[in-house]
């Protein structure tokens, strides 16, 4: 008896979100972390959980500081090699943004050990290591369980010195705002999850997700670099306005400035967006004032600004005079300056900073 036909095997299938878009919701993790008793922080904690930051800073001596971060997800897409890749760059990333050399990590896996084959398992792990060797990092062992849905990523460790630490907390009023690559991968992997992205949109896909945030080095060294994050699973708008709170700033963001993947406005155009999209709306949406776009691109910039960014890039606030350094830091790292897509402004209501979409 010949065995039966079966359609290759596809990670994303075997979870119910995928990358940066299975987080959980800013609103409810707002909540869940207010259960949360507050620690005294001793000095030596530069960076902790009061701005929501990328990672943890802690001072090591006058000249030296200890930058750590955990991230992982589930398949965002369906090559093994590649998520496990994509996984790793964004994990690395957290430490970029902080203005942090990456040195160590640990992996942290999660499979269906007996559902899933496992040369897969292997490979992700292979794309993990891969990623690490590419960024100078030593993949130095990690933790391993046996889960319904497939998880991967890592713990990443690195090194800041303590002045040149990066927050997303510094901005000013008149600093100009930095994207160092364009939005659009959320609504590629709801695309790729629904079998509506061809062959040129997943390698477009793979080659941003893939890019390491390697400017966040030379960017930390930037006394005019004054805030930096990077924007992953809560959008460009979730992760602007944690810039915002803490100064107490509005942003003001030109919407034909920002750079959106073509594809990704086609299936946006299409009605193509993730979940976790409309959980972000709900969570920040009073925040964004879209008012001054012609009804009709509403919802769209809606969908795009709240697009969950699995390995996004790093959103910089810095001064103008600063700007030449910066974009040259980006494309020294990635071989394009970034795009500056608006500044910081003096909020019209300092207890509500707002985003507004012009």
């Amino acid at each position: 008896m010949t065995e039966p036909v079966r359609d290759p095997l596809r990670l994303t299938q075997w979870a119910h979100g995928g990358g940066c878009g299975c987080k959980i919701a800013p609103a409810v993790l707002q909540q869940l972390l207010a259960q949360v008793p507050a620690h005294l922080a001793p000095p030596e904690l530069l960076v902790g959980t009061a701005t929501s930051d990328d990672a943890a800073v802690w001072q090591l001596r006058d000249d030296l500081a200890l930058v750590a971060t955990t991230d992982f997800f589930t398949p965002v897409v369906d090559d093994a090699f590649d998520f496990g890749a994509i996984a790793a760059t964004n994990a690395l990333s957290d430490v970029y943004a902080m203005g942090g050399q990456p040195l160590l990590a640990l992996a942290l896996v999660g499979m269906p050990i007996q559902q899933l084959p496992h040369e897969v398992i292997g490979r992700v792990l292979q794309g993990g290591a891969a990623v690490c060797r590419h960024a100078g990092v030593v993949l130095a062992g990690g933790h391993s369980i046996d889960t319904v849905e497939p998880i991967y990523g890592l713990v990443a460790l690195g090194t800041v010195h303590p002045q040149r630490v990066k927050t997303n907390a510094g901005a000013q009023a008149g600093d100009l705002l930095v994207l160092g690559k364009p939005l659009g991968i959320g609504v590629l992997s709801a695309a790729l999850k629904k079998g509506r992205l061809d062959a040129d949109g997943y390698a477009l896909m793979r080659r941003w997700t893939t890019l390491l945030n390697r400017a966040g080095v030379a960017l930390g060294e930037l006394e005019g670099v004054h805030a930096m994050t990077d924007v992953t699973g809560f959008g460009l708008a979730g992760h602007l306005l944690e810039m915002c709170r803490p100064a107490g700033l509005d942003a003001v963001v030109e919407h034909t400035r920002v750079p959106v993947l073509e594809i990704s406005q086609a299936l946006v155009a299409q009605g193509v967006a993730t979940g976790a999209s409309a959980r972000n709306w709900a969570s920040y949406g009073d925040a964004v004032d879209l008012s001054a776009l012609p009804p009709p691109e509403r919802a769209r910039w809606q969908t795009l600004v709240t697009d969950p960014q699995t390995s996004g890039g790093l959103l910089v606030a810095c001064a103008p005079q600063a700007l030449d350094a910066v974009q040259a830091a980006f494309t020294a790292a990635q071989g394009a300056p970034g795009w500056v897509i608006g500044h910081m402004e003096a909020a019209a209501s300092a207890a509500t900073p707002t985003l507004w979409l012009r």
